[in-house]
């Protein structure tokens, strides 16, 4: 008589404990890849509504005056310069526009993961709920290195 042959009980768990070990240092990398894509979708965005400003300044010799949303950023360089304005950073919250009366400065900033203020700030920060503040053509706030959680 042939005796079937077949996996173990034993080999069976081990198997499954490997793949579930896999499985947990897999998932928090790959959360944290996405939040970094988002950071840096974010920041590629800050800079193409910045080069829109700029350009306006070089046409008009000031910024666009008065400005406190994306909708009155629109107003004055879409389509422009710049056919679509994103209106959205890479975690779906609204950017924050601010420029002065007098049409000297602006500040573009990303409330960043959690969508809320995290005060001022500047340098390099190492945390995705930190706001990214980009004013006047150059980032004053940003993420840099490994980011933590």
């Amino acid at each position: 008589m042939r005796r079937e042959r077949g996996f173990t009980l034993i080999e069976l768990l081990i198997v499954v404990a490997i793949i579930g070990i896999i499985a947990a240092i897999a998932i928090p990398n790959l959360l944290n890849a996405i939040n970094r894509g988002r950071q840096k979708r974010t920041m590629a965005d800050m800079r193409t509504i910045a080069t829109a400003i700029e350009a306006y300044a070089v046409d008009n010799s000031f910024y666009p005056r008065s400005i406190s949303s994306p909708t009155d950023m629109e107003i004055y360089v879409s389509p422009t310069y710049l056919k679509n304005m994103p209106g959205q950073d890479g975690w779906r919250n609204p950017f924050v526009m601010v420029s002065d009366s007098a049409g000297t400065a602006y500040t573009i900033t990303s409330y960043a993961r959690d969508a809320q203020d995290s005060g001022p700030g500047s340098g390099t920060t190492t945390d995705f709920d930190h706001d990214i503040d980009y004013s006047n053509g150059v980032f004053v706030t940003w993420p840099e290195g490994i980011q933590t959680d």
